[in-house]
């Protein structure tokens, strides 16, 4: 077998396979489909028996797919070099950005480690030591605040996946993914300065087309943040409305209701990988429950300043919430 081990924020995993071409190949790609784009980094470690998780590949050509699935050892099994070549959308496969060791990395942080992670942006302004995270799913206007945010000087946090953890009375706050999937049509009409120099619009229609943009050059200075003051902001961008309307969620059982389907989103849904292998979901009871005490606690936390739905168009999406701002 050959062998490769993993570090993903804290977690660790060992990955072995019958066959070479199984393995990840590392570093990741500057593309749409990288864990780049979910993570701040993906290293390479020494394997060990020892690691939060472990997943074995046995290549058989002969073999229907599958998945044998437990917290501690996943083995998947089938014609998988054929399935990986012929995916209808690499995203959804062992190694992509919507595939599985990113929710075997979000479920391994959260069970060995006590790090929940949120679908979110995250910027700092890093005078006022103030995050704002701003969470959601596809479409729902995270691209549009951050890349506004770090036009009007905040500095980069997380593009997509932002890592917290409750550690005694305190939270501690950990960089994630650099790297962002923007749509281009995004970029030529409302963004020109985040434009790989160089990319020509040459599709037909660029609103269908995304592309992985490195952000990197206006990440914050510290990668952990333990105790700043936080925004959080739950958003729905579209066009055609004049101002921002911004509703506070002084009723923090609504913010934990809403963080908690965020936080449980990517561990808890069945997938398919590579069009034919069905994933079920990773989450269990007691998983969850860890996850509902962790959303209370941030809820309720007092660093936390502001909880808040936002309404607006994408000009208008900071209202007054950077007044001051350098």
């Amino acid at each position: 077998m050959d062998r490769l081990g993993l570090k993903i924020l804290k977690a660790t995993v060992g990955i072995e396979a019958n066959t070479p071409g199984l393995l990840p190949r590392l570093p990741f790609a500057l593309e749409v489909k990288s864990l780049l784009t979910d993570f701040h980094r993906v290293e390479e470690i020494a394997y060990s028996s020892e690691l939060d998780g472990l997943i074995t590949l046995n290549e058989s050509a002969d073999t229907e797919p599958a998945c044998l699935y437990t917290p501690e050892h996943v083995h998947f099994r089938g014609p998988l070099l054929a399935l990986e070549a012929g995916a209808s959308d690499p995203r959804y496969s062992l190694w992509g950005n919507q595939g599985f060791l990113y929710r075997y990395a979000l479920s391994l942080l959260e069970r060995r480690h006590g790090i929940f992670s949120l679908h979110a942006c995250a910027v700092l302004d890093e005078p006022r030591r103030r995050l704002y995270v701003v969470a959601g799913g596809a479409g729902s206007g995270k691209t549009v605040y951050l890349l506004s945010g770090l036009e009007r000087g905040l500095k980069l946090f997380s593009t997509e996946t932002v890592h917290y953890a409750c550690q005694g009375g305190s939270l501690t706050w950990f960089m994630g993914s650099l790297v962002d999937n923007i749509r281009l049509g995004t970029l030529v009409r409302d963004f020109p300065r985040f434009k790989p120099a160089g990319r020509a619009v040459r599709e037909a229609d660029p609103w269908q087309t995304k592309i992985a943009v490195d952000l990197s050059p206006f990440k914050a200075a510290d990668e952990t943040l333990r105790d700043p003051e936080v925004v959080v902001l739950f958003p729905r961008i579209e066009e055609g409305w004049p101002e921002s309307r911004m509703t506070l969620l002084t009723d923090k059982r609504k913010a934990v209701h809403l963080l908690f389907q965020n936080i449980s989103q990517k561990i808890a849904e069945t997938v398919i990988l590579y069009d034919h292998l069905v994933l079920p979901g990773l989450d269990e009871e007691s998983l969850a429950r860890r996850r509902l005490d962790a959303t209370c606690r941030l809820a309720g936390h007092p660093t936390v300043s502001r909880w808040a739905t936002v309404l607006s168009d994408p000009a208008h999406c900071w209202g007054s919430l950077l007044d001051g701002v350098a």
